[in-house]
């Protein structure tokens, strides 16, 4: 690949972000809480935020488009919006076509919230750094600035692939001193790589091998140096993360999950991998719940924790005297718990049995923006329906638009 091949100005996309101070301000105090070298939180500070801005694509609440200043109000909360956002959304009132007409083709907001701490983003944020990490020693090195985002995913996209399909020219074996049982589950048990353990790097390569992920792929296979390998051993044992595999049978390798130690301890639940880096098989939900409980991890679910159904109670929640912060979203039963679903992870609704008829009317509501499986299994009142087959008929009728379900 050559890095100059595609330019900054066609690599990032126009989009007018307007929390992006808010935006770059936390990729930097993430960046120096890691201790991010200074040209890799350079490299963060510039392309990522950059990619972050133009690129990023996800489902609310994580990326939302502004079209009105009562959406704008509402995402800013209590702070005052800049003077500009404000004016884009009269000026775009102002262009918008009476009722009776339809919008223009290829009509888009004028303006844009990127939530920066989004579990989409934070999974984005912790790929790149693995492959920013891991170029000492290549044609990069020292020269980060020159690769933009897209290419950056592209290449660690490529090496992941090629790990998946190399050969091994020799087989790790399993040193069970280089982990420590940590937790028995239903079908398997949780161990904990030993960050002490001279046998530490072997076995993270026996882990790589079984699951197919770059956790233990090492540039230097015999010397277990360098690569994507050193990112993740060089991490464990200046105790900054804390890996976990999941066992079956004799020593098989089913999941791997990394955390980060932040200060005091607690820890951040960084990566949930099942094989070839997927989520893990619903079969072991119940396990992943009971080590995630086990180790009180703070924060939000991960982008592979919420891809198996799992979420995090925020704290408003947990006081109601809940055993586990960590639960399965079809767990989610009371009022307040599905309002917080609605409102923090929508893609999850369809795992919802939703019975209060608030909730009804709110998803009914946001059918728009809710998966067309939840809207179709929330039971209707009679006053519902009848407000929905008002809606479609309203929709139907000459001169006017829209795509009711």
């Amino acid at each position: 690949m050559n890095p100059g091949a595609a330019t900054a100005a066609s690599a990032y996309r126009p989009r007018d972000v307007v929390n992006a101070p808010d935006i770059k301000q936390r990729i930097r105090e993430r960046s120096a809480a890691r201790g991010d070298s200074q040209e890799i939180a350079a490299w963060l500070a510039n392309h990522f935020y950059r990619h972050v801005i133009g690129n990023l694509d996800a489902d609310p609440p994580a990326v939302q488009p502004i079209s009105t200043q009562a959406e704008l109000l509402r995402l800013h909360r209590r702070t005052e919006p800049a003077a500009w956002a404000l004016e884009r959304l009269r000026a775009h009132a102002a262009r918008q076509p009476p009722p009776h007409e339809s919008p223009a083709a290829g009509a888009s907001a004028p303006l844009w919230w990127v939530e920066p701490d989004s579990a989409p983003l934070l999974a984005l944020e912790s790929r790149l750094l693995e492959f920013l990490s891991t170029r000492r020693g290549t044609a990069l090195e020292g020269k980060l600035q020159r690769i933009n985002c897209p290419q950056a995913l592209a290449r660690w996209t490529l090496e992941h692939l090629a790990f998946a399909r190399k050969s091994e020219s020799g087989w790790a074996e399993h040193r069970p001193g280089a982990v420590r049982p940590l937790l028995r589950g239903q079908l398997g048990v949780f161990v904990e790589f030993d960050a002490q353990s001279p046998d530490l790097r072997a076995e993270m390569a026996y882990e790589s091998q079984m699951m197919r992920h770059c956790l233990g792929q090492f540039s230097a296979r015999g010397a277990l140096r360098g690569g994507y390998g050193e990112h993740y051993a060089e991490a464990c044992e200046q105790g900054r993360l804390r890996l976990f595999s999941y066992r079956t049978g004799t020593a098989q390798p089913r999941i791997t999950v990394s955390a980060q130690v932040l200060d005091g301890g607690r820890l951040r639940i960084d990566q949930i991998k099942g094989k070839q880096n997927r989520p893990p098989i619903a079969r072991y939900l119940a396990d992943v719940l009971a080590l995630l409980n086990h180790l009180d991890a703070d924060g939000e679910a991960p982008a592979d924790a919420l891809a198996m159904g799992i979420v995090r109670r925020p704290a408003h929640l947990l006081a109601s005297g809940h055993t586990g912060a960590w639960c399965a979203a079809s767990e989610l039963h009371t009022e307040a718990e599905q309002l917080w679903l609605l409102q923090a992870h929508p893609a999850l609704l369809d795992q919802l049995d939703i019975r209060s008829p608030l909730m009804q009317w709110l998803v009914a509501a946001r059918r728009d923006t809710v998966p067309v499986p939840a809207f179709e299994r929330v039971p209707r009142s009679a006053a519902l329906q009848q407000s929905l087959e008002l809606a479609r008929r309203r929709a139907g009728s000459p001169g006017r638009t829209g795509n009711p379900r």
